[in-house]
């Protein structure tokens, strides 16, 4: 099997199109359509459904799929091994959860810059979903997210246990219970983040349908419009508490034992573990190690 055929087939399944697949790769479409039908032809099969509306995978294509992504992924990993030392360098993409950025990794980054320098590292922030969607489909090294997960291509390592309160305006009155927010409008991250999924859990269990949800795309955004009383939201205390020290906002602990979410690093079990990621996994274990993050009684 053709590499470079592969590749192609990969891309334009990636892209849903063969315009933009040959964008990508900065070949002619009829270069693309040409590579796509010697796939075929090799193979003995029909990869794409040709429509009016553009091209779909068939089932043949979507097993090739996952092959291409393995096939494609060690070879990248095989350059990789080949030319590395003993000394980190090299790219390295890690994903995580954007409040775990802004609080937790800022120290851990800075430590594993300065000891390793040649280190061309990339930091990607997004919801769980997202990451774990993005390692298991080998685009990114590994990445922090809400555990558990279970997937058996994935190894998980517990690092933070958070504890979550409910946000709201400094001159909201105690939250006693969650029914008491089920009027209130929820500001909360777009789809995929585990304090929404945890936040609408509470509310399902209750019986209670949200007034209204507002999505944001920042954690500041979010913090200035819970401070100025648009809504609620449900964040880790240790994210908020600076806010709360300033008498921006209020935060009130979740009293039905739930208020505790765990954050797990994870990669794939057949990723190469190459000097810069297995030099980034010892920073992490040491530095979370010694910050003795564990979870927190509540109340």
């Amino acid at each position: 099997m053709d590499i470079q055929l592969l590749k192609v087939f990969h891309t334009t399944a990636q892209e849903g199109s063969i315009s933009k697949a040959a964008a990508k790769l900065n070949f002619a479409q009829s270069n693309v359509t040409h590579k796509i039908q010697q796939l075929e032809a090799d193979l003995q099969t029909t990869l794409f459904y040709r429509h009016n509306r553009g091209i779909t995978l068939t089932p043949s294509g979507q097993i090739l799929v996952t092959f291409a992504e393995k096939i494609l992924n060690v070879i990248q990993e095989a350059r990789h091994a080949v030319g590395d030392s003993a000394v980190p360098s090299g790219p390295l993409h890690i994903g995580s959860m954007e409040t775990t950025a802004a609080v937790r990794l800022p120290n851990l980054l800075t430590k594993y810059h300065h000891s390793f320098p040649s280190v061309d590292f990339t930091l990607t922030t997004g919801p769980t979903e997202k990451h774990i969607q993005a390692v298991l489909h080998y685009e990114i090294n590994g990445a922090f997210v809400a555990g558990p997960v279970d997937h058996p291509d994935l190894i998980q390592e517990e690092v933070i246990h958070e504890e979550l309160v409910f946000l709201t305006s400094k001159k909201h009155p105690p939250i006693t219970s969650v029914k008491d927010v089920q009027l209130r409008t929820l500001l909360v991250f777009p789809n995929g983040c585990s304090y929404r999924a945890k936040l609408l859990q509470l509310l399902q269990e209750e019986g209670i349908l949200p007034a209204k949800v507002m999505e944001f795309g920042s954690i500041e955004t979010i913090i200035g419009c819970v401070g100025a009383g648009l809504g609620i939201s449900l964040m880790p205390r240790s994210l908020v508490a600076e806010a709360v020290r300033q008498d921006r906002l209020r935060s009130h602990n979740i009293r039905e034992g739930n208020a505790i979410i765990t954050t797990v690093f994870i990669r794939r079990k057949d990723a190469l573990m190459t000097p810069a990621l297995s030099a980034f996994i010892s920073e992490m274990q040491t530095h979370f190690s010694e910050m003795q993050i564990s979870p927190p009684s509540t109340v």
